[in-house]
């Protein structure tokens, strides 16, 4: 029977004994990973997908760790960052965490105390992610929303049938009421991992929830795009 997956991670290690074991060890846990052996890949890879953390060397070739931590940092990407480092002193530590790095490991470090600190990292971003829920039926504006039921009745005193894609973003964006959920968060909730359709997918998704609960479609009340950083619903 497949284990539940416990979190998705990059690992980013260009010393590829390391690199594998590391691997093997959090897949045993139940983690699903995703390689990269240079920081370019790092970035890549971040751009097309969401990850629970990522484990980030700071030694790598073409790009350091250090650079690949502040550019996802930049993007505004929420991931949380472990850094390994072969760099005990605690100048570099310091720069680390200035960059955006949420805990710091000096190699050699001991496998358990990685995978506590794996854990950890992940289960307090996922406290974060995980706003109170807004139960099965949502009023806003003259429209009101049956999550169970996947159905709207509108202001208009419409009914409209929502896809099961369209009521999890829905409740995704209302629940995060009033801040800018980043694209990333939104593919991962809705999509699940690994699979990124474009953003336009999301748009046209906004322009359904415009035509249904605005009154005026052209300048929304409720639902706003945040150019180049995600979307964001407000009542």
């Amino acid at each position: 029977m497949a284990t539940e997956n416990k979190g998705n991670i990059l690992l980013v290690e260009d010393e590829e004994n390391l690199h594998e074991t590391l691997k093997l060890n959090l897949e045993i846990e139940g983690y699903s990973i995703t390689s990269a052996f240079t920081g370019t890949e790092a970035l890549k890879a971040v751009q097309n997908e969401y990850f629970d953390l990522v484990i980030m060397d700071i030694m790598l070739p073409e790009l350091d760790g250090i650079s690949v931590t502040e550019s996802i940092r930049v993007h505004h990407l929420e991931m949380p960052i472990l850094i390994l480092s072969a760099k005990g002193s605690s100048a570099d530590r310091v720069l680390g965490l200035k960059k955006g790095a949420d805990d710091y490991l000096a190699k050699p470090f001991n496998l358990e105390e990685l995978l506590l600190r794996v854990e950890k990292l992940i289960q307090k971003n996922k406290k974060l992610q995980d706003k109170e829920s807004i139960g099965d039926v949502y009023e806003f504006g003259g429209n009101k929303i049956d999550f169970k039921a996947q159905e709207a009745t509108t202001w208009e005193d419409k009914t409209v049938q929502l896809s099961k894609k369209e009521a999890m973003l829905l409740k995704l964006l209302i629940e995060n009421k009033d801040e800018v959920v980043p694209r990333e968060k939104i593919l991962q909730v809705v999509w699940g991992y690994n699979v990124y359709p474009t953003t336009r997918t999301i748009d046209n998704f906004i322009l359904s929830f415009r035509k249904y609960f605005e009154k005026d479609s052209r300048n929304p009340s409720h639902f706003h795009s945040v150019r180049g950083v995600g979307y964001k619903y407000s009542d």
